[in-house]
This record gives C-alpha cells, structure tokens and sequence, in this order.
C-alpha cells in the first residue's frame, strides 16, 4: 500500500510553499515520524514527517512551490525493510543514518577524523576517500553542513578557495525564497503605507555595564542565562510603552487599537533572512524570563524551527543593529505595529559632564514611528523615558524614581 505525502495546512493566510530540501532520497527507507522534507512558507521552515515507514518515493523536486493539499510524495508501506537496518526500526538515531543514492557508488568507510564533521554522507565518503580536510571547505548546507558539491569544487579546483575566483565575473541566479519576499513586500509596504518618521536619542551605557559586570556571574549561576542587554532594553521600553499608549497601538482602518499588554518583537538575523519572533506579556516578565525567551527564540530562528504562531503578533519590536556593528540607523517599522526601536553599537566618545570631558561608553538609539498615530511629543517622551530607565537600572524596579512612588506622586 502506498500512502501519499501532502502539504500540510500550516496557517490561514498561507496558501503555498516552497519545497526547500528532500531529507530522504528516492527509494530510501524511512521510518515512522522520521523528517523526510523541508517546507518553507512565507514565515517559517517547518518539516514533514513520514506518515508510517516505508520506502519514500519523491514526486515533487527542490525548490518547486506547491498549494496546500498538494502532493509532496508517497511512501510504500509494505515495501520490504533493507536488511542492513532491519531489527533497528525502534533505534531512531540509527533512523537517521542516510544510505547513499542508488545512482551513487557505495559509500566508503568514513575515517575517524570525519566522524563529528557536519557533512552528508555522500561527501564524508568522498572526504574519506580523497584524504580531503573537512577545514579546507567552505560548506554551503543548511546549518554549516558539508554537501557533495562543496567537496568536488574543492578537488576540482586546488589552490583556491571553493566559490572564489581571482578576476572572476560569473553571475548566479538564486529564486528568492518566500521568507525573502514575504520580508521584501512588508518592508515596501511599511514604507509606503505609513508617515514613517525616526527621532535619535543616546544613552550612556555605564551603569548597566556596571551592572553587568558585578552580577553577571552570580546572574548565570542563580538563572542559568547570561545577563544581557536586551533584558535591560525590554524592560525599558515595556515601562515606557505603559506610559505612552500610543507608541503601543496601531491603525486598523478607521479605529486605533490600544494593547494593555507588550508583545515585544525581537529582530532576530537568521540563515534564511530576517524574522521577528515575539516574547508575549513582556512587562510581566523578570529580566531572566526575559533573557530566557530571548535566547530561546533566538536558537529556534538560527536553526529555522520557529512556529508561525512564535512570530504572529506583536505591539512593539526592538532591533539590535550594534551586533553587527551598525553605529546609527532608521529601522523600518514592522507593519502593523506603529513604532520600532533600534539599538546601535557601543562606542567610548569623549562628553562633558559638570564642566569636565570624560570618557562614556555611548549607545546612540532611534525610534522609527508612524506619524499619523504617535505625535512628536509622545515619541520624543517615549525615547527620552527608555534613555532614563536605561541610565538609571534601579528605576526598572518601578518604572520611576523609588521615592516619587513611596511619596505616591
């Protein structure tokens, strides 16, 4: 009997996706909720499973793009299990283990020294062979992974840099992925259909790295995360969206939604291009709930297993551009929220404080905000409250000054 293989529904907004990457090739025995293939819509990578083992036929090719509904492949349910893994269908590590193509000669002993490279196991085979050092290869799998093309062009090409050619001027066309478009028509998007406006701040960044530096090890041992500054912004910025409603509403035809609430987006870079996963009830989080979220949702997007519903949402988002360096910038606002805030780069600038010039580490911030919504007061107040909480940690206890709310002002 042989069962087919369909494209899932994985949202209401998502009418087709993108077959990224067969894990297992045509006649190739999979086991039951073994992946077999990788899906992308235009939000997130997600996987499919085998239904029941068997031997799985391919029907779609990489990189076609299919509705929903639409069939992916089918898997020969009694088809005969391949003896060399017969007995082993409960050990699902020895599941993993990918056979070479039947087009492919059999693969050879991998050498010990190839055993924790990330490579399929067509090119370990090939490594092994031509005594080929995995570090001399630039991989260009999913993941850092080793594929078989990265090791001919190596062997094909000694003395030079796999996919670097002196005076070369080869040109590679590449289909846009959909996360790609989906990234490319929201950002047109949120230009075109806001008054988008960005106001600058800077924050001297001493006391929380002050901070940081006295508690960041006691932090790691009672929490188990590293203390970060993104908690430190969130927290912030939660304290500041409560205190300037606006910032954290949007525009839905003729009515402005307000939130009681701080879904905060976190911009997170990942190997497939930029996704803004988001930390829900933000300002009723710790700050190692927070840096907890944030590492998480951060390893899921680095390994493309964030959910749609991970990435639905938001009221606010907070994008750090000083991991890459970036000393200022205008981030885009992240449609249909309203308001964006950008964190930049830390640099020791020379200011003047009481009549002297002393050496501060500087963090220049900008709000990108939609103007027909939040006002020049309200944004500047907000940006201004973040630069206040920021530089004075201990009023994140409260969100103001710890005397103004013992006096109940």
């Amino acid at each position: 009997m042989s069962i087919e293989i369909k494209v899932p529904t994985v949202g209401e907004s998502i009418s087709e996706v993108t077959l990224v990457k067969w894990l297992k090739n045509n006649g190739e025995w999979a086991e039951r909720d073994e992946v077999i293939a990788e899906l992308e819509s235009e939000k997130a990578t997600f996987e499919i499973n085998a239904e029941k083992a068997g031997i799985v036929t391919q029907v779609a090719k990489e990189g076609d793009t299919l509705a929903i509904g639409d069939v992916v492949g089918a898997i020969d349910t009694e088809a005969e299990r391949p003896a060399s893994i017969a007995g082993k269908q409960d050990d699902t590590s020895n599941a993993n283990a990918v056979a070479a193509p039947a087009a492919e000669a059999a693969p050879l002993q991998v050498d010990d020294k190839l055993a924790n490279v990330k490579a399929t196991p067509v090119a370990a085979a090939i490594m092994a062979d031509k005594k080929v050092d995995s570090k001399s290869i630039t991989p260009t799998g999913s993941n850092g992974k080793i594929i078989k093309q990265d090791v001919l062009e190596l062997l094909n090409n000694p003395g030079r840099k796999p996919g670097i050619a002196m005076y070369s001027r080869t040109e590679k066309p590449e289909k846009m992925s959909n996360l790609r478009k989906t990234v490319s028509r929201r950002l047109v998007e949120a230009k075109n259909s806001t008054a988008m406006l960005t106001t600058f701040n800077e924050v001297d960044m001493s006391a929380i790295m002050e901070v940081r530096k006295k508690y960041k090890d006691k932090f790691k041992e009672v929490h188990g995360v590293n203390l970060g500054f993104m908690s430190f912004f969130t927290k912030a910025c939660c304290y500041a969206l409560q205190k300037f409603p606006s910032v954290n509403a949007y525009i839905d035809g003729e009515n402005i939604i307000y939130h009681d609430y701080c879904d905060v987006s976190i911009a997170v870079s990942a190997p497939k291009g930029l996704v803004v996963p988001v930390i829900r009830n933000a300002e009723s989080m710790s700050m190692a709930e927070i840096e907890n979220a944030v590492v998480e949702l951060a390893t899921k997007a680095k390994n493309n297993k964030l959910t749609i519903e991970e990435m639905t949402g938001g009221t606010f988002t907070i994008t750090n551009g000083g991991i890459f360096g970036s000393m200022m910038s205008t981030p885009i606002i992240n449609i249909p929220q309203s308001a964006i805030l950008g964190m930049h780069n830390i640099v020791e600038r020379p200011m003047a404080v009481n009549g002297q010039v002393v050496i501060k580490p500087m963090m220049y911030v900008a709000l990108s905000y939609d103007h027909r919504i939040i006002d020049g007061r309200e944004s500047v107040g907000f940006l201004v409250t973040v630069k206040q909480l920021l530089e004075n940690p201990s009023l994140l206890l409260f969100g103001k000054d710890p005397v103004e709310t013992l006096l109940e002002f």
